[in-house]
């Protein structure tokens, strides 16, 4: 004979509520609990575990960035300063430019001061520029030397930019 009870009368005690009920109503639930079938509850389905889908991340019929063309850059105020007196050499402050040595570099409505005149500093071909560091740049104009030297000028409106400025 087995150790464990049989018959219609014998009985098992719930292990939620703790009464006794008959043995042949008990029920397992999922967390290993013996129960009696009026007391069973189901697996929440919070509980179980789903495998995690990724949202897709391509798109339909997507389109590749656009390259934006250059625009010219504000100056500050008296953007140019000259070289010494009868030097050719302009020095240009541009906050964080991004220019590199022998770029060109062309120069809109900026006016005449200390000897270069604005159709010089103007000129539609631009300059070749030396960068000095992240905020200056030199170049050389062609014609006119600095009549006085280390003068701030240029005006209020000086752009700079590429040669080309498409619209």
């Amino acid at each position: 004979m087995s150790n464990s009870s049989s018959g219609k009368r014998a009985k098992a005690i719930s292990d939620r509520s703790g009464m006794a009920f008959p043995y042949s109503e008990m029920v397992f639930e999922w967390n290993g609990s013996l129960v009696h079938q009026s007391e069973f509850e189901t697996k929440h389905p919070q509980i179980e575990t789903r495998r995690h889908i990724a949202d897709k991340q391509g798109l339909k019929n997507a389109k590749p960035d656009r390259i934006e063309t250059a625009a010219p850059n504000l100056l500050k105020t008296d953007a140019f300063k000259t070289g010494s007196a009868s030097s050719s050499t302009i020095t240009v402050t541009e906050t964080n430019h991004g220019r590199s040595t022998s770029d060109t570099v062309r120069f809109r409505d900026s006016e005449s001061f200390d000897g270069i005149t604005a159709s010089n500093i103007n000129r539609s071909a631009g300059y070749t520029i030396t960068k000095v560091d992240d905020n200056t740049y030199t170049f050389s104009v062609s014609t006119d030397t600095a009549t006085s030297g280390n003068i701030n000028g240029g005006g209020f409106r000086a752009y700079a930019g590429p040669v080309t400025v498409v619209a």
